[in-house]
């Protein structure tokens, strides 16, 4: 009988907890509900990078998405003064749809994943030696630099245009 590793153990649950999370942020009528889930998320996440051995870029989830990022999420939530969202009723052909539609899609996802991707070594925990500060910085300013840059711009031309819309509601 194999012995189930406690890393596996771990990895499950965390893996979990961000996928029944990421399902939390959809579902969530209200938006920090939804910001709230996304912590939980990040903060999984964060878990499974250092189960995999990359310390600096699970403090860096922690630091920049779980922290920062996040709390400019809420910020810009309460400065648009979002309230819960209002269900409109569903049409008949989604209720008999929606669910096998999803369920054939997941699979043919799960197909063509598995045919693309041949069966490779499975992963080490703690095997990953590419997360340091210094591997990071390296491939963030010089592979990553472009992708960085842009999105930058588009967090600050989306906090621009979240001022401009709380501007024009309390005028």
């Amino acid at each position: 009988m194999p012995v189930i590793r406690p890393d596996v153990i771990l990895f499950v649950v965390f893996a979990v907890i961000a996928v029944v999370s990421a399902i939390n942020v959809v579902v969530q009528t209200h938006p920090i509900s939804s910001a709230l889930s996304l912590v939980g998320v990040m903060g999984s996440l964060a878990i499974i990078y250092l189960l995999l051995g990359a310390e600096f870029i699970a403090a860096a989830q922690v630091i920049v998405y779980a922290g920062a990022v996040m709390v400019l999420f809420v910020f810009v939530i309460m400065l648009l003064n979002a309230g819960a969202e209002t269900r409109k009723g569903r049409s008949f052909m989604v209720q008999l749809l929606g669910v096998p539609l999803l369920v054939s899609l997941l699979g043919l996802v799960a197909y063509f994943v598995q045919r693309i991707y041949s069966p490779r070594e499975t992963v080490r925990f703690g095997g990953f030696t590419g997360g340091s500060a210094q591997d990071a910085g390296h491939a963030l300013f010089t592979t990553y630099l472009l992708p960085f840059e842009v999105t930058s711009v588009l967090i600050l031309i989306a906090i621009l245009g979240a001022v401009v819309l709380a501007r024009k509601e309390m005028d």
